[in-house]
């Protein structure tokens, strides 16, 4: 009897177990689990959960340090290597010589280089949204070129300040000396760097899919998962969104580095699909960013930067400041702040406005510091915010694997 009872108890478990199971291999739950979980992981966030996001925040930046710390041990050799390198060129840097003058320009132009590649790598990398380098850095820094080319007629500013600030040469060109070619080779140097730095920032898209596709593991992210959705449904997308990530899809598959050089070359939105569809049918990694790094770095920056360049020249601002000034009511009080902000920047360059008192600030210096402070801030709250989901998927994927288990 006693035998009996412990396989009916044996039996009884077995089946509630194959039952559950059962109920993870149903396509049904699996779907709804997955909803739940994003919508629970979209949920933290600092301004709902402080403290809950603030503390997988902390979790999650400890688990990276732990897991790069690993990494750096396994690959010590290179390490030390890299070390023993860096240590030469401090000996280098201190001490004293005549090669000290090219210690110092090729530090100069390291910097100046590194400063744009990391400004490119934010601006596509994501870590929760990409933080708009072009609008907040490049973009006014040729803009300030472009308006003092034509002021001073000349491009050799004075090393220093420049790039730190601009001010015409003791010896200015002649009237018309400025071409559109000019100031492109004037910043050449930064957007090109500023590209490569884009280029960079793409590549975390296409390791992810090879990754996933070689290892056949099936991944947590939202963006291949939805890639993959979106090839197992391709006959029947009706939407434009679906229709223009498919387009791009069979021009990468299709066309190859030439597809990729497309898409890398025009401002497109939808370019990191380029990237996971390269991964996920496993482009060679050189072909993918060889095309990326060309486009982006070469073609891309040549076409936003001669679209700056004609915007800030000095006919075409002079004739948008008059414009304003047409608009009915509210013209002329809009037109007072740019002119003065563009006769106070005439000033600077010339000098001019360092003698007598103090130049008050004009509001929209003002407005465009404040602008940038607020969107260096959002992308600092977006890290935050997707460190602390990256953490809560940590979480959830172990709750799931023990439920499994049971």
């Amino acid at each position: 009897m006693a035998e009996n009872g412990t396989d009916c108890e044996q039996r009884r478990f077995g089946m509630a177990k194959e039952q559950n199971n059962g109920s993870f291999q149903d396509p049904s739950f699996i779907s709804d689990r997955k909803t739940r979980d994003i919508e629970e992981r979209q949920s933290i966030v600092l301004w709902r959960k402080p403290l809950i996001t603030l503390q997988y925040f902390i979790l999650e930046v400890l688990i990276n340090l732990k897991d790069w710390s690993i990494r750096l041990w396994h690959r010590r050799m290179m390490v030390m290597s890299v070390l023993l390198l860096l240590a030469v060129l401090s000996v280098a840097y201190y001490i004293e010589g005549a090669h000290q003058q090219y210690v110092q320009y090729v530090e100069k132009k390291c910097l100046w280089c590194a400063y744009w590649v990391g400004l490119g790598i934010l601006s596509s990398v994501g870590l929760g949204t990409g933080l708009h380098t072009f609008l907040l850095y490049l973009g006014p820094h040729i803009a300030s070129v472009t308006i003092a080319a034509y002021e001073c007629n000349s491009v050799n500013f004075p090393e220093p300040p420049y790039p730190d600030e601009i001010i015409c040469p003791d010896e200015e060109g002649t009237e018309g000396a400025i071409s559109l070619w000019t100031i492109i080779s004037k910043v050449r140097l930064e957007a090109c760097m500023w590209g490569a730095g884009t280029a960079i920032g793409e590549l975390p898209p296409y390791f992810m899919a090879r990754a996933a596709r070689l290892s056949g593991v099936e991944t947590d992210d939202e963006e291949y998962a939805e890639f993959e959705e979106m090839l197992e449904h391709a006959q029947t997308a009706q939407d434009f969104a679906t229709r223009a990530k498919l387009a791009v899809q069979n021009l990468v598959q299709k066309v190859g580095f030439l597809g990729i050089l497309a898409c890398a070359s025009i401002p497109n939105p939808l370019f990191d699909l380029a990237g996971i569809t390269c991964g996920h049918f496993l482009v060679p990694f050189w072909t993918f960013f060889g095309a990326t790094l060309i486009g982006k770095a070469i073609v891309k920056m040549h076409i936003q930067k001669l679209f700056v360049i004609i915007t800030f020249s000095k006919h075409i601002v002079e004739q948008m400041v008059s414009l304003i000034g047409v608009i009915p009511s509210i013209g002329p009080s809009l037109q007072k702040p740019f002119q003065e902000y563009l006769e106070a920047q005439r000033k600077k360059l010339h000098h001019k406005g360092d003698s007598g008192a103090p130049q008050s600030e004009n509001w929209l210096s003002w407005a465009f510091e404040k602008l940038v402070i607020i969107m260096v801030f959002y992308f600092i709250l977006s890290i935050i915010n997707s460190m602390a989901q990256s953490y809560a998927k940590r979480v959830q994927q172990r709750n799931l694997s023990v439920e499994k288990t049971k």
